[in-house]
Formats: structure tokens, sequence, C-alpha cells
């Protein structure tokens, strides 16, 4: 992949703007610094009027009114503590994950290992724990671990983590279809845990309908399908934060590929598995609504039906 392609979509903000970020975290007193980035959040929302839109028409579903300006300042500054947690843990600082009640399956697995498909959702520190997994606060051994996501340039999370966990983290890269699958069915004959974000559509070739929110949105179910071609479990997964240094893990109960079951029947009970987990999720979105960070356009079920019709 040429490193064209790999620089044309951006993370918001300057090349230098994460280490800033580190180095005045590592200088700078918190009852300074916080206030601080509040400012530096405003200004990122004076410059983004597209993103600001559409934390708007979620928080108005998620709130069940219309949101004020406010609203939308915290869904932002939620998104930029996120960060801030990401970097202070690449800092050295601990972050400490517990198990939220249900998810005895998730635990299991960080305990035992094994091939496995973990569905993520742009939740809270979910971003976090999937570059932790294999090792720091909830596995008994290291294991290695894959990463489904696009490449995009001025990552510097993505690469020092890379680089933090280096002997167990790798990543398959969407941005070229044709190196995905390779690299997919590579990863897919080891024992590595495969880790796949299920809340966007841009490089899903089949999505669904489901009920979330108040309407029917779609979401892609290529985890199912992969799940029934590789015959691999999923578990389905979010960190919802709970303090700058401690937050929950939710997940779904295990569901695995059966034996002779055909393509049809797996969808049809993976669509069910995922319509319970949104479930699950929306209750935790109705209770803090400011972490979910897709600041994206609102698409119903109708808008979708082009993205669905690909496969």
């Amino acid at each position: 992949m040429s490193q064209a392609n790999d620089t044309r979509r951006r993370n918001p903000g300057p090349s230098w703007g994460y280490r800033f970020l580190r180095t005045a975290d590592l200088v700078t007193p918190e009852f300074i610094y916080k206030p601080a980035r509040a400012i530096g959040t405003l200004i990122a929302m004076a410059f983004m009027p597209a993103q600001r839109r559409h934390s708007r028409e979620y928080l108005a579903l998620a709130l069940g009114r219309r949101p004020t300006l406010r609203d939308v300042f915290r869904h932002f500054f939620a998104f930029e503590e996120s960060l801030m947690t990401k970097l202070r843990v690449l800092n050295g600082r601990p972050h400490k994950t517990v198990y939220a009640p249900g998810a005895h399956d998730a635990r299991e697995w960080f305990e035992n290992g094994g091939p496995v498909f973990l569905g993520t959702f742009h939740v809270g520190n979910s971003d976090l724990q999937g570059f932790q997994i294999g090792g720091d606060g909830h596995a008994r051994v290291h294991r290695k671990t894959y990463i489904v996501r696009e490449r995009v340039g001025n990552s510097h999370d993505t690469e020092k983590f890379a680089e933090k966990y280096g002997d167990r983290l790798g990543f398959i890269w969407v941005n070229d279809p044709r190196e995905m699958i390779y690299a997919l069915k590579d990863a897919a004959s080891t024992d590595a845990a495969i880790a796949l974000q299920c809340d966007r559509v841009e490089h899903s070739a089949r999505t669904a309908a489901f009920d979330f929110l108040g309407s029917r949105r779609h979401f892609p179910i290529t985890i199912y399908i992969l799940a029934a071609i590789f015959k691999r479990p999923v578990i389905l997964t979010f960190g919802a934060p709970e303090s700058p240094v401690l937050a929950t893990l939710h997940a779904s109960p295990r569901f695995d590929p059966i034996p002779g079951e055909t393509r049809a029947a797996t969808l049809a009970r993976g669509h069910r598995h995922f319509q319970e987990f949104l479930r699950h999720l929306e209750k935790i979105l109705r209770e803090k609504p400011c972490i979910w960070f897709n600041f994206l356009p609102w698409k119903t079920s109708a808008q979708s039906a082009e993205v669905n019709s690909k496969g």
C-alpha cells in the first residue's frame, strides 16, 4: 500500500498534537491542564460543524430531548478525555478494567484464551481495551491479537500502542480489501484473537437493520459471516469509563457456530445475538449518552439500503 493511500484520511488535529498532549500531561498540574483541555475542545468544536451536527442528532435520540450546546460540548469533551486516557496509559499510568455482570464468557476467554472474533464499538474505553488485550489487567497469559481497522494519517496512539504491545498486537488494514482478505485468512489460521468494529458500515459488504435508539439502523454483520467461514466464536464487547483509571467491560454471551448449520441459519442466530447486545448497549447509553463516539450521520434503515445491497 502506498504512503499516499496511508495518509489520505487523517485524524483531526496537527501531526504534533498527540505528542504535545502527552508531554503537557507530564509537566502540567491537572487543575490547570483539565481546563486547558476544555478550552481546546471548544476550539476544536468551532471548526467541526459536521461533527457538531451529527452529535446533536445522536444526542437527541439518546437523551430523548433537544440537546443543548452544553450537551454537545460534554460529548466532545468525553471523546477528548478518552483520548487522554489512552495517552496516559502510553505514558505509563495504570488503568484497570473490571467485568460487568453477565460478562462471564468474556472473562473466561481473557483468562484461558483461544481463537475468537471480538466485536467492538466506538464506545468509551473500547479502543484502549482492544490494545490491552493479551495481558495488562485481565489476562493470565500473553496472546496475539489482530485488530481490524482503517489506516489513517496522524495516528500517534495506534503507532505507539503497536510499539508498546508489538509482541502480541497486529493490525489488519481495511483500506485495501484484497490485502485485508489475505491478512484475515492468515490471522484466522492461528489461535490469535481478531477484533472487528461493529458500529460503522463504511468498509462492510453486508449490513442488516436493527432496533436501536428508537429507529431501525444498519450495522455490519460481517463478524457473523466470518464466524461461519472460519468456525470461530463471537463475543461482542465495549468498555464504559467509570473514572480516569477505571473502566467496566460489558460483553455478550459467546456466540458459537454450529457444525452443519446453513449460512442463513447462522446469520439469523447472529442477528438475534447482535440485537440483544444492542439493547444492552442502548441501556448504558441512556445512562451515559456521551460515551458513544460515532460522530457520523445517523442513517435509518431506508437510508442504508444501498449499503446493505452490496452483499
